[in-house]
């Protein structure tokens, strides 16, 4: 089965080719009051809040704290507080304003939300990643002073399996429009025909009548080119009955398309006009994307009627040391990041996004499964998401798909991540997490003990959550995150899975048409390495697997994982076993790694102090870890040589050194000169290894292809710290008030080579236009907050990063230590 359409970022913008702007939609975050704690009365309008902390959104409360054990949250949900949280803002609405309509959007808050208007309830929403809307115009002072108040309670701990942040924590909007107009996330375009030549888009646009009788109007439908050069009009009829919203299909064809694709992901812009008594009173803008995929049931997945292999990472939402606040730049920095290590995908792990992010894969050229849930009726943490679902699931996964199902990235609908309905027998609101997990370890012996009852059910609400998705974009496939791969998985007996998703039992990929035949498949998750960058358990070629079982404690002396790619959990494996597989079976479409990012919470294997994961390949900073380069060298055709680990040990200890290498035959390695030999790769392994005793100079490798010399890296003993180095990613950024500039810190020795051991003490100060909203070291022991300027080196490196405000300027940056020259960095802040 083919799914051709085109695919959109639905987005509300100013009216451009109008004298006065007939949609208005502005940013709602500036100059917000916030309270740490309950404040009832706070909801009506005449409550003196002005001792209340001003600041600007989005905005985490829990991340400006300190770890501590002592939090509910436990470190499994980032060792920070939650609690009650208020908000309030103020506005005005002008008189003239009378008869319009304001609507107020929020993209998520976490969690439990209560919003007010002037003291009128508007609605409650307990899911912290849902998107939504209020209507405030029956409720508004027009040509007089409106307040806002905002209750978020994320009291309730713990609820997450990791940190979700706590407070409106993404975007809000105002949006002002006349009475008929398109309604919220209102345009929906495919293309059921796309040749190279030709594209047919079908318009499906809903138009929102709040007048109190019946309407007629026209709806144009423009498609313009990236350039802004019309391709593509029509125009309909349009009669709305009174209170109510009609929906109009329309056909456009565009002949030669751009098509969308990872390298060049081209956008169209459909512009939806409503016209009036020949007037323009509605304009909305949807960005669009032409393309068609298909899963092929034994060659894979193709995009454009081309292979293309999925080489994804899934990722939670935090940003490191900016918490769970979104953040335009960030997310973009973490996309290059992973673009530049030849990643091709992302996976919402496990919960809807923020827009900013799929806007960003659209833009920028990612495969993105969008995920929906991590918990359906069964509960996981004690007080998670199962409590609310019977009552807001319908309502949650219809707006999820509805806000999502134009954007050009999105490749396939993720219903569900290792959620407890896979089995009989698993009611985890009557059982402890302990005896659930032992339960989930043994799922092959419960499917011999089936439930008929417990089957029909989750089968049933299997098939009702894939029903509700195909209704709302019968254009996509449908799948989710299993981690029980056999057949009795009551997901996969529902039959309502488009693409079998696993989640690792790598065994059962080779095999899987013997299980499964004539079914697609997509690796959901994989590998689950352990990583600490700057870390390395010698000999290296011994595998680490921690914790031995699941359901059994774990710890260690030294709360760090190997970056040889020889740790991992024992539901895992290596990075370079997984990858091996997912590149030599054409069945495999592609794969989701375990993770892409370092992430707040779920410090597996350890518990207190760690606070922080250790499955990503680039740490909570944005370092690398040497298996970005592996990745790297498989995933790209830039010449690569990466050697590792440092060279800073004991005279006489024997230490293995590795490489990542491509676009070569064989790499030879040097100490001081000397040739210790040249190696090849295997046909199942992607790296190279030395194992020497320790002499401190200089490691050289070269790599030879046909002979001839590639590429050289060298690692040389350092040493001790002598002065400060301050780098960073982009010297000028925008004076917007949102911009950052991240700034990486090392220690230099007196010959100006970084020290990889370094571990001193940086104390931050800054002036200027900006100021410091973060600092972090990688370090997943490290339980200062991630707010305070003083930060140490963590295996030689530290991270700055700085904000602007909205002034044109200087950020000025220095970086002092005890006994070391400090340094001083300029940023220099511009507005538009």
């Amino acid at each position: 089965m083919k799914y051709i359409y085109i695919i959109i970022l639905s987005s509300l913008l100013f009216a451009c080719s109008q004298p006065q702007q007939v949609r208005e939609r502005s940013e709602f975050v500036a100059d917000w009051s916030f309270y740490p704690g309950d404040k009832p009365e706070a909801s009506e309008p005449a409550f003196d809040d002005s001792s209340w902390r001003k600041l600007n959104l989005p905005h985490d409360w829990s991340i400006e704290a300190d770890f501590s054990v002592s939090n509910p949250a436990t470190p499994g949900g980032g060792a920070l507080p939650g609690g009650i949280g208020w908000y309030r803002k103020t506005f005005d609405v002008a008189e003239s304003d009378t008869g319009k309509i304001f609507y107020i959007d929020f993209d998520g808050v976490y969690m439990n939300s209560s919003v007010w208007v002037n003291g009128q309830l508007l609605g409650e929403r307990p899911n912290g990643y849902i998107s939504f809307r209020y209507d405030l115009t029956p409720y508004l002072n027009y040509g007089g002073t409106n307040t806002i108040a905002v209750k978020v309670d994320n009291s309730k701990q713990p609820n997450s399996r990791w940190y979700s942040g706590s407070g409106i924590y993404r975007n809000v909007w105002l949006t002002k429009v006349n009475p008929l107009h398109v309604d919220l996330w209102g345009t929906y375009l495919t293309t059921p025909e796309v040749t190279e030549n030709q594209a047919k888009i079908v318009a499906n646009t809903t138009i929102r009548n709040n007048y109190g009788q019946q309407q007629e109007a026209t709806l144009h439908t423009i498609l313009l080119d990236a350039s802004g050069k019309q391709v593509a009009t029509i125009q309909s009829p349009v009669t709305t009955a009174q209170d109510t919203t009609a929906v109009v299909e329309q056909t456009l064809t565009i002949d030669h398309p751009h098509l969308w694709s990872l390298d060049d992901p081209y956008l169209y812009t459909a512009v939806t006009q409503i016209e009036q008594d020949g007037k323009i009173i509605d304009e909305y803008k949807t960005t669009i994307g032409i393309r068609y995929f298909e899963f092929d049931i034994n060659k894979g997945f193709f995009l454009n009627g081309k292979s293309v292999k999925i080489k994804g990472v899934c990722n939670h939402h935090d940003l490191g040391c900016l918490g769970a606040a979104v953040n335009t730049r960030a997310i973009e920095r973490q996309l290059e990041i992973l673009k530049e290590m030849g990643c091709n995908g992302i996976r919402t792990a496990h919960n809807p996004p923020a827009p900013e992010l799929l806007d960003l894969c659209d833009r920028m050229g990612f495969i993105v499964m969008d995920e929906s849930f991590d918990i359906w009726r069964k509960r996981k943490s004690q007080y998670d998401y199962s409590h609310y679902f019977p009552e807001w699931h319908e309502r949650d996964l219809t707006d999820f798909i509805l806000r999502d199902r134009n954007h050009p990235s999105i490749f396939m609908w993720s219903i569900g991540n290792e959620v407890l309905e896979q089995w009989s027998h698993i009611d985890a609101d009557t059982m402890d997490m302990k005896q659930a997990n032992m339960i989930l370890n043994f799922a092959n012996t419960l499917n011999k003990v089936e439930n008929s009852q417990d089957l029909h059910v989750n089968s049933m609400l299997t098939i009702k959550l894939a029903d509700m998705v195909r209704e709302l974009d019968p254009t996509r496939p449908i799948t989710s995150g299993n981690n029980e791969t056999e057949p009795g998985n009551h997901l996969f007996r529902s039959g309502a899975m488009d693409v079998i998703g696993f989640n690792y039992h790598e065994y059962n990929y080779i095999d899987f048409h013997k299980k499964f035949p004539n079914q697609k498949l997509i690796l959901t998750e994989t590998t689950s390495g352990l990583m600490s960058r700057g870390f390395y358990l010698m000999p290296s070629d011994s595998i680490y697997i921690w914790p031995i079982r699941w359901d059994l404690p774990f710890d260690r002396p030294i709360h760090q994982c190997s970056s040889y790619d020889n740790n991992h959990v024992p539901w895992g494996t290596t990075h370079e076993g997984t990858w091996d597989l997912v590149k030599k079976y054409d069945h495999i479409s592609g794969m989701y790694i375990w993770t892409g990012f370092d992430y707040l919470g779920e410090p597996t294997p350890f518990w207190w102090p760690s606070r922080s994961s250790y499955f990503g390949i680039i740490d909570l900073t944005g370092f690398p870890k040497d298996v970005y380069y592996m990745y790297q060298s498989e995933w790209t055709d830039k010449d690569v040589l990466h050697i590792f680990p440092h060279w800073n040990w004991e005279e006489g200890q024997t230490v293995d050194i590795w490489a990542y290498y491509n676009n070569a035959d064989e790499v030879e390695l040097l100490l001081n000169g000397k040739s210790l030999g040249r190696k090849q790769k295997t046909n199942d392994t992607y790296h190279v290894m030395w194992r020497i005793p320790y002499e401190k100079g200089t490691l050289k490798a070269v790599s030879y292809k046909d002979g001839k010399e590639v590429l050289t890296k060298e690692v040389k003993t350092t040493g001790p710290p002598a002065s400060i180095r301050l780098v960073a990613d982009r010297n000028t950024i925008k004076a917007d008030g949102k911009d950052l500039s991240f700034v990486t810190v090392e220690v230099l020795d007196s010959n100006g080579l970084p020290v990889p051991t370094a571990d001193n003490l940086i104390r931050f100060s800054v002036n200027g236009d900006g100021f410091i909203a973060g600092t972090d070291n990688g370090n997943p022991t490290d339980t200062v907050s991630l707010k305070n300027p003083d930060r140490h080196l963590f295996s030689g490196k530290a991270l700055a990063v700085l904000q602007s405000t909205k002034k044109n300027g200087k950020i000025s940056l220095t970086a002092q230590s005890e006994g070391l020259q400090e340094a001083t960095i300029e940023i220099v802040t511009i507005k538009d």
